[in-house]
């Protein structure tokens, strides 16, 4: 292990002994026209410290413990603090301000449309593409899943299952999905699904090789679960009172449920290693695991030595582990301490693979150090920027919005050195936790490093600051169902705001993508709900908690705002929602809805919109 990291317990040296399914061979993953499966698993929201490998005194985790055991262990590895950076990190190989996924919602969470994906990478190679899960890269054309590479997708919209764009009461059991296009309802716990629907495609009668990306939405909040997994998970937390001393009841609570979630997580990896046994594919499959940033609950109990979690550019928000088990003894299972981070997966993947890499990536193929081939990766310096959430307070004070991206929020690692917003040094080889800024006694080495990000920031800011814009009135997507998420620099993401009538408005960007005669639809609840605009929602009963009743808005008229003009929406006979037609030219378009009171005062905006062509003008 990284010396700047505790050692894993004696069970992991146990584990390093048992059998594996790969040998200590260095030669090439698979000859040409038998092109090895790649399957990357990436759960949400577990840190570093969150699995038994890395020494975790609570939780059990045998399943990935062997996976580890049976894979290259990269214990300095890197993604962002938040999930949509990092996902889109992840499938383009490029940095969050170069590929513009940089914030998990408010309209910044789309990607370039002019970059290669992973799933595009291996498509155009000949492979099948699926994913099971957690997309959280855009819910519209041209941004979907199947728009980006995916022949396959099994997914929910936007951050987590709950969030405003997501079936309506989704409560992680028996769920509605997006499959293919299509609404779908799956029986079973969600993390079960997605896991169980990968490797039923995987078994399908398919001469072509996959690629599949399993993305649970496990372990996000809300900390949902079968009741089955939280008794182990209580016990063993009863029989180490000293790790979680200091929670209050509630935090124990939620702690349990987030290891729980872990648990049962555990368990699926463990299937589908059975899967890819029983089926014969192990020994011709690439399996990748890594989580999207730092925990949620490590600081409450245990952070493996770090500092931070989600959200932080303290180590503990962004150094997470990352296993690499390649077939046929590609590599030899080991320790890699050299620092890598999710963008060089794309290029290491296709390496191994054998198959076409995008040029011009931020990351690097890790296959020559995967293969012993190579001892480090040079003199290497990174950046880790991704824009903040909206901030109430600094509206008010009529400060900048963070959701802009913008240099001043990265941090740069370079070796062991980490310098953090406002000019903070750390050595976190020699001071883990980062409790001593040696900013003072470094000075050459805070320049270097200054100066390496001055020079990064010139080359993304460009694509950064770019506000990528939704489609409507393709073929590809007519209508549109937009949702308040997709706000510019605006935050509701959550049925928890739509439920309490969050007062907030922001615009659309889209571009219409030909110019015609659209009918716009507002709505307060989601079209399945069957509410009216002035109605409260009544509480409901899910299967492992309650969504409290909605508030009740005092919606009397609504109006659209876009090119140029301002336009009533009258309520429609139902009550439901408010409609109006407009003419629409082609190209780009900023659109915003209000819902008023009977005094013409605004409350807020549509949190759902529905845009649809009727009828095209001609040119």
């Amino acid at each position: 292990m990284n010396r700047s990291l505790p050692s894993a317990p004696l069970a992991w040296a146990l584990l390093a002994v048992l059998p594996c399914a790969v040998g200590p061979f260095a030669g090439p993953v698979a000859a040409a026209g038998d092109r090895p499966n790649v399957i990357v698993v990436m759960t949400d929201d577990q840190g570093y410290g969150d699995f038994s490998f890395n020494g975790n005194p609570v939780l059990e985790t045998p399943h990935v413990d062997r996976l580890a055991a049976e894979s290259v262990r990269l214990t300095d590895f890197h993604v962002a603090p938040m999930c949509t950076p990092t996902r889109g990190q992840l499938l383009t190989g490029l940095d969050a301000f170069r590929n513009g996924a940089v914030n998990v919602s408010s309209g910044r969470a789309l990607m370039r449309t002019d970059v290669k994906t992973m799933a595009n990478v291996f498509a155009d190679a000949g492979y099948r593409t699926g994913l099971f899960g957690k997309w959280h890269l855009g819910d519209n054309f041209p941004f979907r899943p199947g728009d980006r590479g995916f022949e396959e997708a099994l997914w929910f919209p936007s951050s987590h299952v709950g969030s405003v764009p997501d079936a309506w009461n989704n409560d992680y059991f028996r769920d509605e999905y997006v499959r293919n296009g299509a609404k779908t309802r799956y029986d079973g716990y969600c993390t079960d699904v997605f896991f169980r629907e990968a490797t039923d495609w995987m078994g399908r009668d398919d001469d072509r090789p996959f690629f599949a990306y399993i993305a649970p939405n496990a372990a996000h909040w809300p900390w949902f679960v079968p009741e089955k997994y939280r008794g182990p998970v209580r016990a063993a937390l009863a029989a180490r009172p000293d790790v979680a001393a200091d929670l209050t009841d509630q935090e124990r609570e939620d702690l349990i449920s987030f290891l729980a979630m872990g648990a049962n997580v555990d368990e699926n990896v463990g299937a589908l290693t059975a899967f890819l046994d029983r089926a014969g594919l192990a020994e011709n499959t690439v399996v990748v695991f890594l989580t999207d940033n730092g925990s949620t609950m490590g600081e409450l109990y245990y952070n493996a030595g770090m500092r931070g979690k989600k959200t932080q550019l303290w180590e503990g928000g962004h150094r997470v582990p990352c296993l690499i088990r390649a077939p046929g003894g590609a590599v030899e299972p080991r320790d890699v301490d050299a620092l890598t981070q999710v963008q060089d997966l794309l290029p290491t993947l296709a390496e191994l693979a054998g198959v076409p890499s995008p040029g011009g990536l931020d990351g690097v193929s890790l296959a020559p150090l995967l293969r012993g081939e190579a001892e480090t990766l040079g003199d290497r310096t990174l950046v880790m920027n991704y824009s903040r959430m909206p901030n109430a307070a600094r509206r008010r004070r009529g400060l900048p919005n963070l959701t802009v991206p913008r240099k001043e929020g990265a941090g740069v690692l370079w070796g062991p050195w980490r310098l953090l917003p406002g000019g903070a040094l750390y050595h976190v080889d020699r001071d883990p936790h980062q409790d001593r800024d040696v900013s003072a006694d470094h000075p050459e080495v805070v320049a270097r490093l200054r100066s390496h990000l001055d020079r990064w920031w010139g080359e993304v800011r460009g694509d950064a600051q770019t506000v990528r814009r939704v489609v409507v009135g393709d073929d590809a997507e007519n209508p549109s169902a937009l949702t308040a998420c997709e706000w510019l620099d605006v935050f509701v993401d959550q049925q928890a705001q739509v439920r309490r009538g969050d007062r907030k408005n922001g615009a659309w960007a889209l571009s219409v993508a030909r110019p015609g005669r659209y009918e716009l639809t507002l709505r307060r609840w989601p079209k399945a709900s069957g509410l009216r605009l002035d109605a409260p929602a009544p509480a409901y009963d899910a299967v492992d908690g309650t969504f409290p009743a909605g508030v009740a808005l005092p919606i009397a008229a609504a109006t659209v705002t876009a090119a140029g003009r301002t336009v009533p929406a009258p309520v429609a006979a139902d009550g439901t929602a408010c409609t109006v037609q407009l003419d629409l030219p082609a190209g780009p378009l900023d659109l915003r809805t209000a819902f008023l009171d009977a005094d013409g005062r605004e409350i807020c905006g549509a949190y759902y919109l529905a845009v649809e062509r009727l009828a095209a003008i001609a040119d």
